[in-house]
Order: C-alpha cells, then structure tokens, then sequence
C-alpha cells in the first residue's frame, strides 16, 4: 500500500495540484492510503472502494502518532506538504518540496513571520534524513534545497507537474490591454505594489484593467481596491474561481501580471503562457525558471512595474514561452 501523505495541504496551489494529483492516482490500479488536512474533509474526492482515507489535525503530535502507529504498514510514501515523516519507516519515502519559504524570506515579510519559518525550517532540517528522495518542481529550487539543508543532488529530482486544462474549447476574443493577477494573498505577492503601479500607469495612459482573485477574508485589501475603484480605477476582484472560469480568464486576458517576491514554481505563470496569455514577470530566478517573460520589472519597485505595463501597450509584443513539461506519469510510476 502507497501512503499519500498531504496533512498539511488545504488552500491556493498546493491544493490545486493535491486534486490533481488524486484524481490522477485513482485511474491507476495501486492501493492508496490518503492522510488529509481535516479542513478538507467537507470535499468530495472520488476513491475507489479499496482505496482509504484518514482526515486529521495538521499537527506534528498527530501526525507522529499516525507513523508511529503506521511505521511498517507501507512500501511507498509520498509527503506532499514539504515534511518528511516524523520518524524513520519501512518504506520507500518521496518528499515533495515546493515551498522556497523554507530556504530564503523576502525582507518583506514580517517578523512574525520570518519567526515561524525559522521554526519550520528547524523541524524540516530534524526530520530531512528520514525521507529517501526529494522531488522539487524546478532547478533553482533543487539547488537551494540541496545547499540550504546539505542534501546530495542525487537524492533531489526534478519533476515538476500540473493539471492541463482539458479540452480545448473555443478561443475568447482576447481583451486588450487587459492585466491578471492569479493568486492568494499573502505578504509576498506583492499585490499593494501591483496595485500602486497600476494606478499610476492608469494614470499616464488611460488605458488598462486589472483583474485579482483577493479571497474575501482579505478585508484590508478588498478595502483598498473599493477605495481605487470609487476614484475610478479599472481594478476588479473576482475572488476564487473555478478551474474553468479561471481558463476563461486566462484565454480573454492579454497579459498575466505576476509580481510576487519568491514562488518554488509560480503555477499561475505556466497556466497563463497554456492559454496564450503573455507574462510580465519579477526580474527574479523563479520567473526565468519556467518561462521566457514578454516584459519584466523589479518586484521591489513601483515604477519599474508602471514601466513594464507602459511597455506593453507596444504593438507586436513578444509571445512569452513556457520551459516545463507535465511530469505526473514519472512521479506517479516511482510508487510501487
């Protein structure tokens, strides 16, 4: 039996892929034993009859009690949510790694913050030698994961993977000067500076609309963007869609706008480029990572942001290209 190991995966990308990578072992004959985030309990996951499924407390207690309880009982065990197992175990152990929180913070982010990670950073280093392989979505994060906690570069593999959107459907008239910003809302997404360029490139040229996915608890930005909205700005938040509203957007907008400061992959960049979107990326590693911007700027700089949007009112503007493929067939065949 293959234990799917995802206790602390409930939200944004993470748990994107999570589905994805479910719906994809199901069509596979292997017996799964799924351990989740109790938040996500309330959601349907079709299972097949002889596959099981645990919900618990993302907590490390519960989650030592579970593989101390549970030490021998499989041959494969992917961790889907950064940390090894708490102790060492029979089987053969695959952690997957996507969060580069866990190797360099952003000055942006608040002390508070940066405390927590340390913590993390803590645990992960204790319990890095009870995992056999790490699997890490680009180069950039294999070689900051293999520097930060002294990993061997052969025991770090690169197998980056996402839901395709499915059947093709019929091509939107692409909207003009029309900017997206597919994302949570945390600290290093940088959406107060996106939106501080924006305005002020509304400003210059009178020409544009942004579009966000602010979920609703984000009172203080929501706030801010009514405040830009009753000045009149074009800046509309649509909050959290679904995949095919989101593949709607993506086909109807010009440019995928991604400021943030630090992504172990930047999903939102590859789902852009699939649906034909143009990226206007961070001038920092991670873009460059999975994808040949059209336009870039320093995340760090308000009007280096204004320019690049002034840019790409140019005509002709370059087609940004993707650099990764879909590796879910070789990540799903190493558990047996």
């Amino acid at each position: 039996m293959i234990l799917i190991d995802a206790l602390y995966i409930n939200n944004s990308g993470g748990k994107v892929l999570l589905d994805y990578l479910i719906e994809e072992l199901e069509k596979t004959s292997k017996e799964i034993f799924y351990l989740l985030d109790e938040r996500i309990q309330n959601e349907n996951h079709s299972l097949k009859l002889k596959n099981k499924v645990t919900y618990l407390q993302a907590s490390l207690f519960k989650r030592r009690k579970f593989y101390r309880e549970n030490k021998n009982k499989f041959s494969a065990i992917l961790c889907f949510g950064n940390l090894p197992p708490n102790i060492r175990t029979s089987a053969k152990v695959y952690t997957y790694f996507h969060q580069l929180l866990f190797l360099e913070l952003p000055k942006e982010i608040p002390f508070i913050s940066k405390k927590i990670y340390y913590i993390k950073t803590r645990v992960l280093n204790a319990f890095r030698k009870n995992t056999d392989y790490w699997i890490v979505q680009t180069d950039l994060v294999k070689e900051k994961l293999s520097k930060k906690y002294d990993i061997r570069e052969n025991n770090i593999l690169v197998m980056p993977f996402y839901p395709p959107f499915g059947m093709q459907i019929n091509q939107n008239i692409r909207k003009e000067h029309q900017y997206i910003y597919v994302s949570n809302v945390t600290r290093h997404k940088n959406h107060l500076r996106l939106m501080d360029a924006f305005t002020k490139f509304y400003d210059q040229h009178k020409k544009g609309k942004l579009i966000l996915t602010i979920p609703d608890h984000a009172a203080d930005i929501l706030n801010l963007i009514n405040i830009k909205k009753d000045k009149g700005y074009p800046i509309e938040n649509i909050g959290f869609i679904d995949r095919n509203a989101l593949r709607k957007l993506y086909k109807e907008s010009e440019y995928h706008i991604y400021p943030s400061l630090t992504e172990s992959f930047g999903l939102g960049l590859v789902e852009a480029i699939e649906n034909g979107c143009k990226v206007i990326g961070a001038d920092l590693p991670y873009t460059y990572a999975v994808c040949k911007p059209s336009f870039v700027f320093n995340p760090l700089e308000v009007d280096s942001i204004t320019e690049a949007l002034s840019l790409s009112l140019q005509k002709n503007t370059i087609n940004s290209e993707s650099k990764v493929t879909n590796k879910i067939d070789t990540l799903i065949s190493l558990l047996h």
